[in-house]
């Protein structure tokens, strides 16, 4: 389940960097054209640091088990339908923002995909937390319990973002890219990440 789990993260992250063009009229002044797609170089950061951060958590998770259940299984699954959705609502922000008036129905689509994407990671983390009998014998419970904890405020931030992109979507959209940041931060690394 972890070696297909990587392959879909791998995919997704791989898609992203495929919608990124510059339009063949700007190839006559090309710095221009280049330096004018910083809105698809935000989205892609953004989305690559968010997958790379959840890949971490998912990682840091499904190493600590011994066997999974059904459930789990599907949960699992739900996820990576999400994720691999991404580059999608990626493509479109990247277009609509700073260009268009659909720049705010963007943002929030793109947000709703980060916070769906951040809710299953957290059930994921929350249903590990809860079955003990599921970790290998050497893993502290305890420490399952405090991962899954450190993960749940991630759904609060996601969601006071995505309101504000209401009245605010560049800002948002930037919003998105911070909380992108805090999922590679090195503390947040050596807690989820570490190998049971």
């Amino acid at each position: 389940m972890e070696a297909f789990s990587d392959g879909v993260f791998a995919i997704a992250i791989t898609l992203l960097v495929l919608e990124i063009s510059v339009p063949e009229d700007a190839l006559e002044n090309l710095w221009r054209g280049i330096a004018d797609q910083w809105p698809s170089y935000l989205a892609y950061v953004t989305s690559f640091l968010t997958i790379g951060g959840l890949w971490i958590v998912h990682h840091g998770i499904f190493r600590r088990l011994r066997h999974a259940t059904l459930a789990l299984v599907r949960l699992n699954l739900v996820l990576l339908m999400v994720v691999s959705f991404l580059p999608f609502p990626t493509r479109l922000v990247a277009d609509a923002i700073d260009a268009t008036s659909a720049e705010r129905a963007a943002v929030i689509f793109y947000g709703a995909t980060l916070f769906a994407i951040s809710f299953m990671i957290t059930l994921i983390a929350r249903y590990v937390a809860r079955r003990g009998d599921l970790l290998h014998d050497s893993v502290d419970l305890a420490e399952v319990r405090a991962a899954a904890a450190r993960v749940s405020p991630n759904l609060v931030f996601y969601a006071l973002v995505l309101l504000f992109a209401l009245v605010a979507p560049l800002v948002a959209a930037f919003g998105f890219f911070a909380l992108s940041l805090t999922a590679v931060i090195p503390r947040r690394l050596e807690r989820l990440g570490r190998p049971a």
